[in-house]
């Protein structure tokens, strides 16, 4: 499909230029990453932390993750408009000019800076400057076209959200934070995996190594689990080293569990050599986030409890 130039984008509504401006943020990604902000916050409080604060940092957080996403819609254009799940992002539909894309992405970025800055502490605003700059260069700029680990390293940029959270109310790092930085860590290449068996083709098509577009089913499979395994073990350490009660180790070993068999099930399929429909790799995808959204729901809850 060629491109248009941006000057020959077709008029538009100012409603459909503001949602148009707002879908490059993406918005769904930002709810996820705010998931794992405030129950930090909450457990880095023992209780419920000040009001304004959480604000302040539910929106510096929402900018910072606006911005990077601004900048990863407009770096990955082309590969947007290659992929069937993609196409329909404002870039490749050209209803965002790109200079104006490239400014509004800084504009964003420049605003979170400003709002954790003053509004929390200048800690918290460097670590979203991080997470973002990490999101943009490492990740779009360097890994997700050359290597099929792209996601293991890239996706460092999403385990920011429980720092920034953490150290906006105490205004410095410690090892509860780590952990949950930890969690995520190893909780994103299995979520993102499975995602990409879905939609292999298009990321072969577009030229994106994604683990399933190089290897079989069965090697992703066990690398699924794997990291799967890896992330309930990491939650459980949370248990002592956050000092949380009872709730959290409850949960986390419920719903550990679950994702844990809904892995080996996913491996099953692989093994019975399962096409990409059969794999049923959604399943796994669409619990990752409810297993992410349950147990940080927990981290946030359990101090409460206390």
């Amino acid at each position: 499909m060629s491109r248009l130039p941006d000057s020959d984008a077709p008029s538009a509504s100012f409603g459909d230029r503001v949602r148009a401006y707002v879908a490059l943020t993406k918005p769904r990604i930002i709810e996820l990453l705010l998931v794992t902000t405030l129950p930090a916050m909450f457990l880095a409080a023992g209780g419920l932390p000040p009001w304004w604060l959480m604000l302040v940092t539910l929106l510096g957080g929402t900018l910072a993750a606006g911005s990077a996403n601004v900048f990863n819609c407009v770096i990955d254009r082309d590969i947007d408009e290659t992929m069937r799940r993609t196409r329909r992002r404002p870039m490749p539909r050209h209803q965002v000019p790109t200079a104006n894309a490239w400014a509004f992405g800084a504009v964003l970025g420049v605003a979170s800076t400003l709002v954790l800055g003053f509004g929390a502490n200048w800690l918290s605003a460097v670590l979203a400057l991080a997470a973002n700059a990490f999101y943009v260069f490492v990740y779009t700029l360097w890994l997700k076209r050359r290597t099929s680990q792209n996601i293991v390293w890239g996706g460092i940029a999403g385990c920011f959200p429980p720092l920034i959270g953490w150290t906006s109310v105490t205004g410095q790092v410690g090892w509860a934070p780590l952990v949950m930085f930890a969690i995520v860590f190893f909780w994103t290449p299995p979520h993102t995996w499975a995602l990409a068996f879905r939609y292999r083709d298009d990321y072969a098509a577009a030229g994106v190594p994604m683990l399933p577009v190089v290897m079989g089913n069965v090697g992703v499979a066990w690398r699924i689990l794997a990291y799967t395994v890896a992330t309930v073990a990491t939650s459980l350490v949370l248990w002592p080293v956050g000092g949380t009660g009872w709730l959290y180790p409850l949960v986390a070993a419920v719903v550990g569990a679950v994702i844990i068999v809904e892995a080996v099930a996913l491996l099953r399929r692989a093994r019975a050599g399962a096409d990409a429909v059969a794999l049923k790799p959604m399943r796994l995808f669409h619990f990752s986030n409810s297993y992410l959204a349950l147990l940080f729901c927990a981290i946030a809850i359990d101090p409460l409890l206390s």
